[in-house]
């Protein structure tokens, strides 16, 4: 924290400083804004942005990677409960996937 602090005291941080670092943060644009302000020289070389947009894309990518993992391991684990349903000799009715396979004829 006080590194932060000290940090912040030896920064001028403007009210365009602001917008881009939170804009960087922003999830629906996230990596887009966070890439442009590493390349457009007058952003990067300000730090309070840099700092936003780095820390922006290491936490997205950092999420990314965890969400696909824990969706993996969630399909990963549902699919064999569904190999123990299709052993014991039942119908598998994965959501959403079943309806879709039977509509288009293709069960």
């Amino acid at each position: 924290m006080a590194d932060e602090m000290s940090m912040q005291a030896g920064m001028d941080i403007t009210d365009d400083d602001k917008l881009w670092a939170a804009l960087a943060w922003l999830p629906l644009i996230w990596p887009i804004v966070a890439i442009i302000v590493m390349v457009m020289e007058d952003k990067k070389n300000r730090p309070f942005i840099k700092y936003n947009a780095v820390l922006s894309l290491l936490t997205g990518l950092v999420g990314w990677i965890l969400s696909s993992v824990c969706i993996g391991v969630v399909v990963l684990l549902a699919m064999f409960y569904f190999a123990w349903q299709a052993y014991q000799g039942q119908m598998v009715n994965v959501p959403l996937l079943t309806n879709l396979a039977k509509k288009q004829g293709w069960v």
